[in-house]
C-alpha cells in the first residue's frame, strides 16, 4: 500500500525565520566581498548561501542593501566585546592584554581585508550606497576596564594604554603598514607594556633613600 502524500516527509529544508535567513545571507556574502569586492553577484551569494537567487530579494531590496548590511555586520563591535568580556580580569596584565590583542587583531584583519577588497572595486567615495560604519567606542571602554585593576602600576591612565594598544594593533596588522609581516600579539603587548609600566630602579649601593 502506498503511503499518502501527507505521510511522506518533505525533502525541502524548513524555511528559516526572517532574522536567521538575513544572517545566513550576510554570513555567505562577507567572504565573497573579500574575494570579489563589489563585483560579487547575487548568483554567487545565493549559491554560497544554498538558496535560490530570488530569496535574496525577499530579504533585501537589492544587492547594494545586502552588501551594506554585510559591511555593517563586519564592523559590529558586539561580538568583539562579548569575546573581551570572557577574559579573566584576575589574570596577570600581560596575559590579559595578549588575549585582548588576539581578539582585536583578528577583527582588525577581517576589517582591513574587507576594506581593501572594496577599495579595489573603486573609490568608496564614488559608491554613494556604501557607507563605512564606525565601530563603537564600547570596545575601547571594555579594554580599558580590563586594564583598570593594574592602574597603580602604570605611568598613564588605562584609557591611554588602550589607545596605544589599539594603534599598534591596527598598524601592526595592516599588510601595507607592516610590510606584509604583521606583528604578533605578544610583540605588540611587549612594546606597550615596556613603554607604560613603572620601572622600579633599585637604589645603588651605599645610597640612602630620602
Amino acid at each position: 500500500m502506498l503511503a499518502s502524500a501527507d505521510s511522506v516527509p518533505s525533502r525541502r529544508a524548513r524555511p528559516l525565520p526572517p532574522a536567521a535567513r538575513r544572517a545566513a545571507l550576510i554570513s555567505a556574502t562577507l567572504p565573497l566581498i573579500r574575494k570579489h569586492g563589489l563585483d560579487v553577484s547575487t548568483r554567487q551569494i545565493a549559491e554560497a548561501a544554498g538558496v535560490a537567487e530570488g530569496t535574496i530579494f525577499r530579504v533585501f531590496p537589492d544587492k547594494d542593501s545586502l552588501i551594506q548590511a554585510a559591511v555593517d555586520a563586519a564592523f559590529d563591535p558586539q561580538p568583539v566585546v562579548a569575546a573581551l568580556e570572557r577574559i579573566d580580569p584576575s589574570e596577570p596584565l600581560a596575559e590579559r592584554l595578549t588575549a585582548v590583542a588576539r581578539i582585536v587583531q583578528a577583527w582588525f584583519t577581517t576589517i582591513i581585508n574587507l576594506m581593501m577588497a572594496l577599495r579595489a572595486s573603486g573609490p568608496l567615495g564614488e559608491k554613494p550606497h556604501l557607507k563605512r560604519p564606525r565601530p563603537s567606542r564600547v570596545i575601547g571602554a571594555t579594554i580599558a576596564r580590563l586594564i583598570e585593576p593594574d592602574r597603580r602600576e602604570l605611568r598613564v591612565p588605562p584609557a591611554q594604554v588602550e589607545r596605544l594598544l589599539r594603534l599598534l594593533l591596527f598598524s601592526g596588522s595592516h599588510p601595507g603598514i607592516a610590510d606584509g609581516k604583521p606583528l604578533t600579539p605578544e610583540e605588540i603587548v611587549g612594546v606597550v607594556l615596556d613603554g607604560v609600566r613603572i620601572h622600579h630602579v633599585p637604589p645603588s649601593k651605599g645610597h640612602t633613600p630620602c
